[in-house]
């Protein structure tokens, strides 16, 4: 069963400047290491709903399963992918599969943290036009607790994460794939705010936004021309009432908003 949102994936040109501005913004940035093989390193924002946020950085040659993070490098970084937690790898992949979606089998990974200590799991990861628009899946093999920050506590007051939201053209076949999958035809809702209509479905205890423009401007008509379909906006929830997005050039392109 999917859990929720494992984590959001945040491709950054810098590391060390990306780890500083996120921390400048209130949120606790731990170094989590170098993923073996593939030239990439990241820092962890880990939430106290068990969620996180990775944001990982490219060393060249990028292997070809990572063209598409790596690209979003071009147009100074953003929000390109999000895993989804579940309890069971190899039985949610395959719903999201025979749904439509495009799944490969579960591969193992490891990372190198900065202690020494290796942190491994089993990924099953979407491909072609999944990328981004459907979850990949993952399942511990070192205990969870070892691949998260153990510090999740924020100056900010961010809990975890609310809401994530995705851009698309046209959205009713990607909702029908979460539909089926899901079990759910989930609930038509109206995104003024972007210029933007679609469905929510609930991952676990997150919401997923599936939207698309109501006409050629607003956001997420500029973000499709921009990025194309994609992840567009990530809400974290605060304690608090207060509703603050944050600066684009502070979180390297990504939409983020408090509240």
């Amino acid at each position: 069963m999917v859990k929720g949102i494992d984590h959001v994936v945040i491709a950054v040109k810098d590391l060390d400047e990306a780890t500083s501005s996120y921390t400048q913004l209130g949120f606790t940035a731990v170094p989590g290491g170098r993923h073996a093989g593939l030239g990439t390193s990241n820092a962890l924002i880990a939430f106290a709903d068990g969620a996180y946020i990775e944001l990982i950085a490219f060393t060249p040659p990028v292997p070809p399963a990572l063209n598409l993070w790596y690209s979003a490098i071009a147009r100074g970084g953003g929000m390109v992918d999000f895993c989804a937690q579940t309890d069971d790898l190899v039985g949610d992949s395959a719903l999201f599969r025979r749904a439509g979606a495009t799944i490969g089998v579960p591969f193992s990974m490891e990372r190198l943290r900065p202690d020494g200590y290796r942190v491994s799991w089993m990924l099953a990861t979407t491909e072609g036009a999944s990328c981004g628009l459907m979850p990949f899946f993952i399942r511990d093999i070192t205990p969870r607790d070892e691949r998260l920050p153990r510090d999740r506590r924020h100056r900010n007051d961010v809990l975890g994460i609310r809401s994530l939201a995705i851009a698309l053209s046209d959205h009713n076949a990607i909702a029908n794939i979460y539909s089926n999958a899901l079990g759910t035809p989930g609930v038509s809702i109206d995104r003024s705010d972007l210029g933007a209509s679609g469905t929510s479905f609930m991952l676990g205890c997150h919401e997923l936004h599936l939207l698309e423009p109501k006409g050629r401007t607003g956001v997420v008509a500029k973000h499709l021309d921009t990025c194309g379909p994609s992840p567009l906006e990530l809400r974290l929830s605060v304690s608090g009432s207060k509703v603050e997005p944050l600066d684009l050039a502070a979180t390297h392109g990504v939409r983020l908003v408090l509240g």
